[in-house]
């Protein structure tokens, strides 16, 4: 299959992939860290295409609600960059860090100022920022997500941000430490309690590809407005390309060639700017946090249809 022509629907494609993901024997293992991720099969496999126009596509367990997790640092990172603008960028870098998300290795030589919006410390310093600009950081995300998705009854997973409260001590560590270089304004508590509530919202494939089409539409809402501007969109699109799947973003890149961004509850988003975005979620986590099934789906997307941004 070569590039698709403007008439056709990703919904072939989408079920092709499907197919071949079934044949596949499964692989990875769910987030055991958080026990509300655990008990997830991590032979579960769901995917959905929206284009910018709001039509979606969709198979498998594409409407299954899962822990969105990581995935949510890109719209926070949208909704601040969209309030402060580049005065953000004096407050967390914008280069791959090379080591796990949770790491408090590189802070120590960088004065507290996180290597990208997308490890933890970094996400913290966009949640704290979002916080002190809105009052409530995961409620303004939430209000967000319902509002690009169209599913007003998305919502906070209680029992699984108690959990990463129980087993937050790490991510008590990074904002401690960046707290004692300046750059945290909130009580850590107090973001700590932010971000947790923001990493357990609930959405579906279909909800987390409708709710990126912004990036696809180069910053506008699915209202019309504008969030962001078309540089906004594309600093994050790029980001999303290089810091978007951990310390895999090398490889996400060589082999998907889509900016992306992935989640320990088995999601991954892409975006192709300009024809749609993407969501595919499978439990079955590799070493490095990011699911198997998703990126040989995304790898295979790119693959079949010759969409990628490169």
């Amino acid at each position: 299959m070569g590039i698709m022509t403007s008439s056709t629907t990703f919904q072939p494609v989408l079920e092709r992939i499907a197919e071949e993901i079934e044949r596949t024997p499964g692989s990875g293992r769910p987030a055991d860290y958080i026990p509300a991720l655990a008990a997830r099969d991590p032979r579960s496999f769901g995917m959905a295409a929206a284009e910018p126009d709001g039509t979606v596509y969709g198979v498998g367990d594409w409407r299954q609600p899962f822990s969105a997790q990581s995935i949510t640092k890109v719209f926070t990172l949208a909704l601040d960059l969209a309030r402060e603008g580049d005065a953000l960028w004096e407050h967390v870098g914008r280069e791959p860090s090379g080591n796990p998300f949770n790491s408090l290795i590189q802070l120590e030589y960088e004065n507290g100022i996180p290597r990208n919006p997308f490890i933890n410390a970094g996400a913290l310093v966009v949640t704290d920022r979002l916080h002190t600009r809105t009052g409530d950081a995961s409620g303004e995300l939430l209000a967000f997500l319902r509002a690009e998705s169209g599913n007003p009854g998305l919502t906070f997973d209680k029992d699984v941000a108690a959990s990463e409260a129980a087993h937050g001590d790490r991510n008590a560590a990074l904002g401690h430490f960046m707290a004692s270089y300046g750059n945290i304004d909130n009580p850590v508590p107090t973001l700590l309690e932010q971000y947790f509530r923001q990493c357990s919202i609930a959405a579906s494939c279909a909800d987390l590809a409708l709710a990126t089409s912004f990036l696809a539409r180069h910053g506008i809402r699915a209202d019309g407005t504008r969030l962001l501007t078309r540089r906004q969109a594309k600093q994050i699109n790029a980001i999303m390309l290089t810091c978007g799947t951990y310390d895999a973003a090398g490889d996400f890149a060589y082999r998907v060639g889509l900016p992306g961004k992935s989640g320990v509850g088995g999601g991954i988003i892409a975006v192709v700017p300009g024809r749609c975005t993407l969501c595919v979620w499978s439990p079955g986590l590799d070493e490095r946090g990011n699911s198997v099934a998703g990126v040989a789906a995304l790898d295979r997307f790119t693959t079949l249809t010759g969409l990628s941004v490169f």
